[in-house]
C-alpha cells in the first residue's frame, strides 16, 4: 500500500476529534504533567513555518509523557485582545471582534493540519467575557488588598482601615507610593474622599501619576517594547514621555519574592539573570541634601555612600518634580528646551544610549560630608523610577558620571590611593581610601575614611549616615510598578465606576462587566479613550447594571472607567483557567488546582523575559497569597525555543532593463538585487513562468540563464512579508505532509537555537518517512510484517534507538533523535527487518514526532486503541552489549589492519592470534617483537 499522507492525515485528524483522543480529565490514579505554550495572538497573516516550532517541540514532549503513563494536560487558546485588530477596525470600520474571530478560525485551521495533541475542549480566548470575568475579579482583589512587608504577603485593605482608625499609620510597614504620616484622630476626621486617597497609596491595584510612553496618533499609552527609536512599533508614530494618572499594579512590592522564586524553578541561567537584572536589587543608603540658599532639601539613593567625599555635582531625572523647584529663572528657557527633547525618548532608549546630554538647573546642593556647594544638573541618563530620581555624581568612580564631567568640564576627584582617572573612571571596589576628606581642607564633619579599605569604608559610612540622621540604610529595587491602563477600545474593561472623582468597584456578583459597543474606535474629540464614545456606559448602583450615560446623576448612577486593561492582563493567569475553563463560580476549583498545581513545562520565546514572565509570576504570587493558587511559581520548567529565520532569495535585474541575470553571471553586469517570493523558487532555481505571473511588471521579463536555469541568490534574514521569504506551513503540509513538517522543523537544529528555514533539506525527511513505511509494505502493496522472533542485530538497532531518543527527548535534543531514527530505519531496511516485535516498538518511539503515520501503522498492526495509549518502550542494556570488538593492529605505532575478537577475549589469546595472522608476517619481517601492547577493546601495538 502506498504512503498516501494526505488521506492518512485527514483520516486521523478526524478520528482524534470523534474519539476525543486528546481530551483529558483529572485522574488521581495517574501522575499529572502539565505542558503549556505561550498562547498566540491571532494575527491576520496566519501562521508561517516559524510559529509552530515551539508548539511542535512541546507536543512531542506531551505525547512522550503520555506514553510514559502520565496524565497530560496540553491546552491551547488565544491572546485575543491587541492593537492590530483595533487598528484594522479604525481603518476599515470592521469591529475588532469580527477580525479576531476570523483570525482565530484561520489559526485553528492551520494548527489542526499539523496534528497537535491540544485539548481543544479547554480553549480560552482572552476577549471572551466568560474568561475576562476572572481577570476583572483578580483586579478587584488587588484593589482591595495591600502588601504587608512584615508578613511578606498581600492582605485585605480592611485591615488598614481598622488600624488607621485606632493607631493612624504609626509603625505600619506596608508597600506604598510615598511615605506619609497621620494619627488616628487625623484619619477619623477625614472625609470619605480623603480616606480613599490615602488608601490608594497602599492598594496593590492603584491610580497613580506616572511617566508613560504616549502616542498621540494612536491615542494610547504604549509599553516599552511597543516603542522603537522614539516611534511606535506599529505605524511608526512619534512617542513622547508624558505624566498621566494611570491604573498601576504594585509589582515592586513583590520584588524580593520574585528574586527568591528564581532559585526554585528550572529556567535557563541566562533568563534568570535577565530577570535578576530587571528586578535590580541593590543595598545602599538614602541621604538628604539641602539646597543652597533655600529651605528645600531632597533625597538621593546611593549604593556607595562611602564615595560622598568625591561628589562634585548632582543630577536630576528630567521627569523629577525637583526640576521645576530647582530651575532658576535664568536657566528656565534652556531647561524647558532640554525637557522637550527628552520627552521623545523611552527609558529603554535612554539606558542603552551612552551619548552625553544635560543642562544646568542654576541651583546648588550642599554636600553633607564636605559642606561644598555642588551644581545640580538635569540629564536623561538618570531615570525617575529608580531610587529617588536624583543622584549624587562621583565622576572619578562611575563611567557615566565621568563622561558627563568630562563633557561639561566638571571636577573629577579620585578617592582611591594611586588610581589614575586621567583617561577613564576607576572601578572603586578594592583599594585604600583617600581624599575622604581631602587633607588640604578643614573637615566639615567628624567622619574620616582615609586609610580604610573600600569594604571598611562602606560599612563605616552606612553606620555614620544612620547615627547622624543624614538618611537611612535601604534596599532598593529597579523593578517598577506595572502601568495597567491603555487608552484603547479592544481590551478588558475595568470593573470600576467613579464617585466624587474616586474609583469604586462594581459588585463582584455583577461580573463580568462587558465591553460596550461604540460608534468609533478612535479617541473622542475631547481626548477621552474610545470608550468615551459609548452611550450606554454608566453604572446603576441600585439595580447593579450598566445603563445609558444620560442617566448619570452622581447619586446612584455614576460614570464607568474609560480605559481598558493592557495586553498582559489576560495572559497573566491563563494557565490556571485552562485547568478549569468551564467553571462559572471560580477562576479554578481548589481540588482541580491541587491536582494540576502548576505548569511542568512552559515553552515560549525569550522576548517575554521582562514582560509576561515577570507579570505572570507577580500575578500568580498574589493569587497564592489569596489562597487561589496552590503553587507560588506558575511555570516550573521553561524552555525558550529559538526563531526560525527566513531564507530569502534574490533575482538580479540589469540596470534600466527588465532583464534578469542568473547568480553566477551577475558580476558581468550592473545589477540591482530584488527579493523574490521563495514559494516560486525550488532549490534556488527560479520558476520562470511563475515569476512572470507573480507581479504585473515582470510579465515581460527576460532572462540570462546558466545551463538553461535561473539560479537565485540567497541570504538569511528575518522571516517577513516584505522580504517575500514567508513560508506558509499549509503549503508544506500539502506537498509533504504534516509529519514531514513536524520532523523537519525539529531536524533543522536544537530547539533553543535560531536557525534559517531551508526547504532544500525537506525532501530527505520525507524520504525517511517513506522508507519507514516500506518496512511494513512492499512496492507491490504486500504487507510484510511477520511474527518471527527478532535477531540480535535487529534488537541491538532498536534498543540503541530507544536509549538515544529517550535521552534526547528529556534534553529537547530532537534534531539528534531524528538522525538516530534515520540510522535505525536504514539498518532495519538493510537487515530486511519486518518483525512485529521490532516494528511495534519503533512505531511507539516515532509516534511523538510523526503521529499520523504512526497511528496508521499502529492500526495496521492490529491495535484497536490509539498509539497515544501505548507504553513507552524501555531499552535493554543487554541488547547493546558488543559480542565482538574490532581491534586496530599497529606495528611500531602505525595502524596496518583490523581484526575481530570476542568481547571477553583474553589478552594472551589476542596476542597469539595477532602474531599468527599471515598479515603480521609482512611487518615483523622475521624479527622478534620486543613487546606486544593490548589496549582492551581498542588497539594492539606490536613493538619491533
Amino acid at each position: 500500500m502506498e504512503y498516501n499522507f494526505r488521506e492518512i492525515e485527514k483520516k486521523w485528524q478526524k478520528r482524534w476529534v470523534e474519539e476525543k483522543t486528546y481530551q483529558v480529565t483529572e485522574d488521581d490514579s495517574k501522575q499529572k504533567f502539565y505542558v503549556l505554550n505561550m498562547f498566540p495572538y491571532p494575527s491576520g497573516a496566519g501562521l508561517h513555518v516559524g510559529h509552530p516550532l515551539g508548539y511542535i517541540a512541546s507536543d512531542i514532549y506531551a505525547r512522550y509523557k503520555r506514553l510514559q503513563s502520565f496524565n497530560v494536560l496540553n491546552p491551547m487558546g488565544y491572546d485575543a485582545y491587541g492593537l492590530p485588530a483595533e487598528q484594522y477596525a479604525i481603518q476599515t470600520g470592521q469591529h475588532p471582534a469580527i477580525t479576531t474571530v476570523n483570525n482565530i478560525n484561520r489559526y485553528r485551521e492551520q494548527l489542526d493540519k499539523i496534528g497537535f495533541s491540544f485539548d481543544w475542549n479547554r480553549e480560552i480566548r482572552t476577549c471572551d467575557p466568560e474568561y475576562y470575568h476572572w481577570t476583572q475579579w483578580a483586579f478587584q482583589k488587588m484593589f482591595n488588598s495591600y502588601y504587608c512587608n512584615d508578613e511578606q504577603e498581600a492582605r485585605p485593605i480592611e485591615e488598614l482601615e481598622k488600624a488607621f482608625a485606632i493607631y493612624g499609620n504609626e509603625g505600619l510597614n506596608a508597600a506604598c507610593s510615598e511615605d506619609i504620616s497621620f494619627t488616628a484622630e487625623e484619619w477619623n476626621a477625614k472625609s470619605e474622599k480623603e480616606k480613599q486617597e490615602i488608601l490608594m497609596n497602599y492598594r496593590i491595584a492603584y491610580l497613580g501619576e506616572t511617566m508613560v510612553n504616549w502616542c498621540a496618533e494612536l491615542g494610547t499609552v504604549l509599553a516599552n517594547d511597543e516603542v522603537v527609536d522614539g516611534v511606535s512599533e506599529r505605524g511608526g508614530f512619534p512617542v513622547i514621555q508624558k505624566k498621566m494618572r494611570q491604573w498601576c499594579l504594585r509589582v515592586s512590592a513583590y520584588a524580593q519574592r520574585l528574586l527568591d522564586g528564581l532559585d526554585t524553578i528550572e529556567w535557563t541561567d541566562s533568563l534568570k539573570e535577565t530577570q535578576r537584572n530587571w528586578i535590580g536589587r541593590s543595598e545602599g543608603a538614602e541621604v538628604q541634601f539641602k539646597v543652597k540658599d533655600s529651605d528645600l532639601e531632597f533625597t538621593i539613593f546611593t549604593t556607595r555612600a562611602d564615595t560622598m567625599f568625591g561628589v562634585t555635582f548632582m543630577v536630576l531625572a528630567p521627569e523629577s518634580e525637583l526640576v521645576a523647584q530647582l530651575t532658576t529663572p535664568e536657566q528656565k528657557a534652556e531647561v524647558d528646551a532640554y525637557l522637550d527633547r527628552t520627552k521623545k525618548r523611552t527609558e529603554r532608549e535612554r539606558i542603552a544610549d551612552r551619548s552625553v546630554t544635560g543642562v544646568f538647573s542654576g541651583s546648588y546642593a550642599i554636600n553633607p560630608f564636605t559642606g561644598e556647594a555642588v551644581p545640580v544638573w538635569i540629564s536623561d541618563y538618570v531615570l525617575a523610577g529608580y531610587g529617588t530620581g536624583a543622584i549624587m555624581a562621583v565622576p572619578a568612580h562611575d563611567s557615566r558620571d565621568y563622561a558627563f564631567a568630562k563633557h561639561f568640564g566638571l571636577e573629577i576627584r579620585p578617592l582611591v590611593e594611586g588610581c589614575d582617572v586621567s583617561e577613564e573612571s576607576f572601578d572603586a571596589k578594592e583599594g585604600i581610601v583617600c581624599n575622604s576628606p581631602r587633607l588640604d581642607v578643614t573637615p566639615y564633619c567628624d567622619l574620616s575614611l582615609n586609610g580604610l579599605t573600600i569594604k571598611e569604608a562602606i560599612e563605616t559610612t552606612k553606620k555614620y549616615v544612620k547615627e547622624h540622621n543624614l538618611g537611612r540604610v535601604k534596599v532598593n529595587y529597579r523593578l517598577r510598578d506595572a502601568i495597567f491602563s491603555r487608552q484603547r477600545y479592544w481590551g478588558e474593561p475595568f470593573p470600576v465606576y467613579y464617585k466624587d472623582g474616586m474609583p469604586y468597584m462594581i459588585d463582584e456578583a455583577s461580573l463580568p462587566l462587558e465591553l460596550p459597543e461604540v460608534a468609533k474606535f478612535l479617541p473622542t474629540e475631547t481626548g477621552e479613550p474610545p470608550l468615551g464614545h459609548a452611550t450606554k456606559w454608566a453604572w446603576d448602583t441600585v439595580n447593579k447594571c450598566v445603563i445609558e450615560n444620560e442617566k448619570i446623576d452622581h447619586v446612584t448612577v455614576f460614570p464607568l472607567e474609560l480605559n481598558t486593561m493592557p495586553g498582559f492582563a489576560g495572559s497573566s493567569a491563563y494557565y490556571l483557567r485552562y485547568m478549569d475553563p468551564h467553571n462559572h463560580q471560580a477562576l479554578v476549583d481548589p481540588k482541580i488546582d491541587q491536582y494540576w498545581k502548576n505548569v511542568d513545562l512552559y515553552v515560549g520565546g525569550t522576548e517575554h523575559a521582562t514582560g509576561h514572565l515577570i507579570y505572570s509570576r507577580f500575578w500568580n504570587k498574589f493569587l497564592y497569597d489569596m489562597g487561589v493558587s496552590v503553587m507560588e511559581e506558575p511555570f516550573q520548567k521553561l524552555v525558550n525555543q529559538g526563531m526560525i529565520q527566513g531564507r530569502s532569495n534574490f533575482v538580479y535585474r540589469i540596470k534600466d532593463t527588465n532583464t534578469f541575470v542568473s547568480l553566477n553571471l551577475k558580476d558581468q553586469y550592473e545589477v540591482t538585487p530584488i527579493h523574490v517570493d521563495v514559494n516560486i523558487v525550488s532549490n534556488d532555481i527560479l520558476d520562470l513562468e511563475a515569476f512572470k505571473a507573480w507581479r504585473p511588471e515582470y510579465k515581460t521579463a527576460e532572462f540570462i540563464l546558466e545551463d538553461g536555469k535561473y539560479v537565485c541568490g540567497w541570504a538569511v534574514e528575518k522571516m517577513s512579508k516584505s522580504m517575500f521569504n514567508v513560508v506558509n506551513p499549509d503549503m508544506i503540509v500539502e506537498k509533504y505532509g504534516a509529519d514531514t513538517l513536524r520532523m523537519y522543523e525539529m531536524f533543522l537544529g536544537p530547539v533553543e537555537q535560531s536557525k534559517p528555514w531551508d526547504t532544500n533539506g525537506i525532501d530527505g525527511v520525507h524520504r525517511f518517512i517513506r522508507k519507514f513505511w516500506s518496512l511494513f509494505y512492499s512496492r507491490t502493496d504486500e504487507y510484510l510484517v511477520t511474527d518471527e522472533p527478532a535477531t540480535k542485530e535487529e534488537l541491538k538497532s532498536l534498543h540503541k534507538l530507544i536509549k538515544k531518543v529517550t535521552g534526547d527527548i528529556e534534553q529537547f535534543s530532537y534534531n539528534t533523535s531524528i538522525s538516530a531514527f534515520m540510522i535505525c530505519v536504514n539498518e532495519l531496511f538493510n537487515l530486511k527487518c519486518s518483525k512485529k516485535e521490532i516494528l511495534e516498538q519503533l512505531v511507539i518511539t516515532l509516534a511523538p514526532f510523526a503521529p499520523h503515520v504512526c497511528e496508521e501503522l499502529w492500526d495496521v498492526l492490529g491495535h484497536e486503541t490509539s498509539v497515544c495509549d501505548a507504553q513507552w518502550p524501555a531499552y535493554n542494556e543487554e541488547y547493546l552489549k558488543e559480542d565482538t570488538i574490532n581491534y586496530t593492529i599497529s606495528f611500531n605505532g602505525k595502524a596496518r589492519f583490523n581484526m575481530e575478537f570476542a568481547a571477553d577475549e583474553a589478552s594472551d589469546a589476542i596476542q597469539a592470534a595477532v602474531l599468527a595472522d599471515e598479515r603480521s608476517q609482512k611487518w615483523i619481517d622475521g624479527k622478534t617483537p620486543k613487546k606486544i601492547i593490548v589496549v582492551p577493546k581498542k588497539i594492539v601495538n606490536v613493538v619491533i
